[in-house]
């Protein structure tokens, strides 16, 4: 692993692959085997420029793009799949088989296990994504559940709660505090314990007037 930088006690097991560029600040652990399985046995894939911070742990079998970045004590679980320039908040938690696209921001505290994510999603800060009605001891937990499949571009606000399986369409706006039961369409503002839909995101307005409306100065916007 030439052209990292490791500073403090990093563990790294067997097996474990890390981008040139790349910066670890321990105590860390990279590469922990999944259910105290064999140490190398699944590999941990880590792209270029990396910045993994203080208390981080990462197991085997997961796959993460370049320029990914951890906040301090974040746990990322095996067979995530995570695209480029992800960062993963403070003590957020990756359970396993979450698929993030390019360029998510998961805030501190966040919660996600089987959880889809388009690209350009935007999480608030102690967001919880739940994948089964029932506890994990039913056989057949993964079959009558699931976490949610979020669309590109959805923005999503702090202390939400997404019930298994909710689908949510392509530049929803999600409103801070909701608990989500339903799916909800592309395009819409919701908000509310259960989530309702308020608006469509096109009739929403800067608040300061600095532009045409929320978001159009956005890289990758609604528009495309």
């Amino acid at each position: 692993m030439k052209d990292i930088q490791i500073h403090g006690d990093v563990k790294i097991f067997e097996n474990v692959f890390i981008g040139p560029g790349s910066v670890i600040y321990g105590p860390a652990v990279l590469g922990q085997p999944p259910g105290g399985g064999n140490e190398g046995k699944r590999p941990l894939i880590i792209g270029r420029k990396a910045v993994i911070r203080p208390f981080t742990t990462i197991y085997a079998g997961t796959t993460i793009g370049d320029t990914f970045q951890s906040g301090q004590g974040a746990s990322i679980r095996e067979n995530n799949l995570i695209g480029n320039n992800v960062s993963i908040g403070t003590n957020a938690v990756l359970e396993f088989e979450n698929k993030i696209g390019d360029n998510c921001r998961i805030h501190s505290g966040c919660f996600l296990e089987m959880v889809t994510l388009g690209k350009y999603v935007f999480i608030g800060p102690n967001t919880v994504f739940t994948d089964d009605p029932h506890p994990m001891n039913c056989p057949k937990y993964k079959e009558c559940g699931g976490g949610a499949i979020v669309a590109d571009l959805v923005k999503i606000g702090a202390n939400c709660t997404f019930l298994p399986a909710v689908k949510i369409g392509r530049g929803a706006l999600i409103g801070a505090g909701s608990v989500v039961v339903n799916d909800i369409p592309e395009m819409m503002v919701v908000a509310g314990n259960p989530a309702k839909i308020i608006k469509p995101v096109s009739q929403l307005t800067c608040r300061i007037k600095a532009f045409e409306r929320p978001y159009v100065w956005f890289p990758y916007n609604e528009r495309e």
